[in-house]
């Protein structure tokens, strides 16, 4: 996913792995917010934690000028991945008005998803867990 997004080729260490994992598992909670006001609560506490005061910079001008509320440009990632996924969900949140995505209503997946586009909320993380849902459900009206 780093390289995906633009970093360079990144060896992570198993701590750093862990450290990610772990971030992930925090960040679940605004996706399993039941209402807006939750999402901004834990967003708040997120950003309570591990937030530093906002600054701009250009690293490595791949992205050009950008705002983070991280440490420093060579933080720990976990770190890097609540502040910057914060302030990204945040800033949904902030102009929607509403939570920025979900859990799949799959009983068998449950992933987070955000909300990235118009239309009817999403219930579930993909188009594929959607389908196998749709599946299920007719097959148990046929039996």
């Amino acid at each position: 996913m780093l390289v995906e997004h633009g970093e360079p080729q990144v060896q992570l260490s198993a701590r750093e792995v862990a450290e990610l994992r772990a971030a992930a598992l925090e960040l679940r909670e605004v996706f399993a917010a039941p209402d807006v006001a939750s999402a901004a609560e834990v967003l708040n506490a997120l950003f309570s934690t591990y937030a530093a005061p906002p600054r701009l910079t250009a690293h490595d001008d791949n992205f050009g000028w950008h705002l983070h509320v991280d440490s420093a440009d060579d933080g720990p990632w976990g770190a890097w991945l609540i502040t910057s996924s914060a302030l990204a969900l945040a800033t949904l949140l902030a102009d929607r008005q509403s939570v920025p995505g979900g859990l799949c209503a799959s009983p068998s997946c449950g992933k987070p998803f955000a909300h990235l586009g118009g239309g009817s909320p999403r219930r579930y993380c993909s188009s594929r867990c959607a389908t196998r849902e749709r599946v299920a459900a007719h097959r148990a009206r046929l039996t």
